[in-house]
């Protein structure tokens, strides 16, 4: 297969271009959107992270996209099917252009698999959606997929990829925040980037899908639930994402604003390390000495669990904008497991566990999280830290911005081994497909094969590799679905991680502006419409 380079002529367009990444737009037809967070990077192959995820789909485009429920539709391809039960079939768009206006044809989707797998000092690579997969070059606008074994998630995967220029396979993630990269087909063109200031985007005419309502789009990062409200009703923004639990109340009874409430897959949980492997391990024994983590005990595990008033939090701490969770998916959702129910409160018990586990005099302990990242997260941190001191483990809490937290979760210290005991993160299945968390969280860490690039605590049980692999390698969807319900039972069961809720997902607007959500919790811009 040919590749593409860097050329000099491709270059020194692209640079032109750059020239005008930071001259602005202007347009009476301009959005203004506060979101809670901002993407890491422009690089839509730097980092997995949620908010770098649903930024790219306006810059970029998939093979495969997702409605708002996330069922698999056209995207760069128009089509797919197995071939076999090893290779799938991918037919692709004709007459796409990017935005640097070179086409698009199949060499683009091959450089792009080769590059993802592979960015330098990626916290959390896209290889876990390209291994065990080989990208062949049929003809011009069709591409095989091989697969080592049968694998039926496959489209699913290559929804999760953002297509790039061949010719930039080897940009650096500078290039892409520097817009010297940044040439997409999605339904906007990058414009500016002033890193916690502003992100500007400008509508792409040129789109092959439904063109965008807005002529330019302003994105402003707020990270306090609060000030993104006060932003809205002064009149500052458009749109915000996210209300403060404690602040709909209020928009839900002003006029000129409209609320939109969606039950969401997003799910809060947290990390217990289960190995010695912590470099600062943020635990201690009652006089500040270091000690070994408590959580490789399950009793451990399990008291902490107990202790955890998943109901007060979902009624105090989020008035009533969360659920209570014992699982990754909520209910309705497939790989769903009916055996599985989150731990009722139980302090009594969990003192009991404590004991029987040899820590009956407590320690100290240090949680970390992410401040702004989801709604109420700090305050949610608070109450967790409150409800473990009363189990006799003596709670600090220490929280950062999302951008140093997730950067210092996913990498560790300098040797790259886990930093922190105990975190609280969230996740959403962005596949939509039931193994996304189980291979990404659950699975012990095989970093040569795809699996474990989310398992940051250390969990691992061979039963449960098996069963994962063998649901992802069964083209019998129900077997599989099966496999991957029996896998969740054992890892929830043993306390891999321990589930809090899932988010009720929230976004508020002036009058005039629709927005089609679903099943995500994060902002796709495109679906931010003017009411007609």
């Amino acid at each position: 297969m040919k590749i593409m380079k860097l050329k000099p002529a491709i270059l020194a367009t692209a640079l032109a271009s750059s020239l005008g990444f930071f001259a602005g737009i202007a347009s009476a037809d301009n959005l203004t959107v506060a979101l809670a967070a901002e993407p890491t990077s422009m690089d839509p192959h730097y980092q997995n992270l949620t908010i770098n995820n649903s930024f790219a789909t306006q810059v970029y485009s998939a093979l495969v996209l997702q409605d708002v429920n996330q069922n698999l539709i056209p995207g760069l391809a128009t089509s797919w099917k197995p071939v076999d039960d090893n290779t799938w079939e991918f037919k692709l768009r004709a007459g796409v252009k990017f935005h640097n206006g070179a086409d698009f044809s199949a060499e683009d989707v091959v450089a792009t698999m080769q590059r993802a797998a592979n960015v330098p000092n990626s916290p959390s690579s896209f290889g876990t959606f390209i291994k065990g997969k080989t990208f062949e070059v049929i003809d011009d606008l069709t591409i095989q997929i091989s697969t080592e074994k049968p694998y039926p998630f496959t489209p699913n995967d290559m929804s999760r990829i953002s297509i790039i220029d061949s010719a930039f396979v080897d940009a650096t993630t500078e290039d892409f925040n520097t817009g010297v990269a940044s040439f997409g087909t999605g339904p906007f063109t990058l414009t500016k980037w002033l890193p916690g200031d502003l992100l500007e985007i400008k509508r792409n005419d040129g789109y092959w899908g439904t063109k965008a309502a807005w002529d330019n789009i302003i994105i402003r990062p707020i990270s306090d639930g609060t000030t993104r409200t006060a932003a809205l009703i002064a009149g500052d923004v458009d749109f915000i994402e996210r209300v403060a639990p404690a602040d709909l109340p209020n928009l839900e009874s002003r006029s000129g604003i409209k609320v939109f409430k969606s039950v969401s897959n997003r799910l809060l949980y947290l990390t217990l390390h289960m190995t010695d492997d912590p470099i600062k391990p943020y635990v201690t024994d009652s006089n500040d000495n270091p000690i070994a983590s408590p959580f490789k005990d399950i009793r451990m595990r399990k008291a902490v669990s107990l202790a955890i008033n998943r109901q007060a939090i979902a009624e105090r701490v989020m008035d009533g904008l969360s659920a209570p969770a014992g699982q990754f998916s909520p209910k309705g959702y497939i790989g769903y497991s009916d055996n599985l129910e989150p731990d009722s409160y139980d302090l009594t018990r969990a003192k009991e566990l404590m004991a029987e586990a040899g820590y009956a005099d407590g320690f100290k302990l240090t949680m970390h999280g992410p401040a702004g990242r989801y709604s109420n997260d700090t305050r949610i941190l608070e109450a967790i830290a409150q409800m473990l001191s009363r189990l006799g483990i003596d709670t600090s809490v220490e929280t950062m911005p999302a951008s140093v937290f997730f950067k210092r979760f996913a990498r560790g210290g300098p040797d790259k081994k886990p930093e922190f005991t105990a975190a609280m993160s969230g996740y959403a299945n962005g596949s939509g497909e039931p193994s996304h968390p189980l291979r990404i969280f659950i699975h012990t860490k095989q970093k040569e094969r795809g699996y474990g690039p989310g398992n940051r605590n250390g969990y691992s049980n061979a039963e449960v590799d098996k069963l994962i692999e063998d649901g992802r390698a069964s083209m019998d969807i129900a077997m599989g679905e099966a496999a991957f319900i029996k896998a969740t039972d054992i890892a929830m069961k043993e306390y891999a991680l321990l589930p809090i809720h899932h988010e009720v997902a929230t976004w508020a607007a002036r009058d005039g502006i629709v927005y089609e959500h679903g099943a995500l919790d994060s902002t796709f811009l495109h679906y931010i419409r003017a009411q007609k």
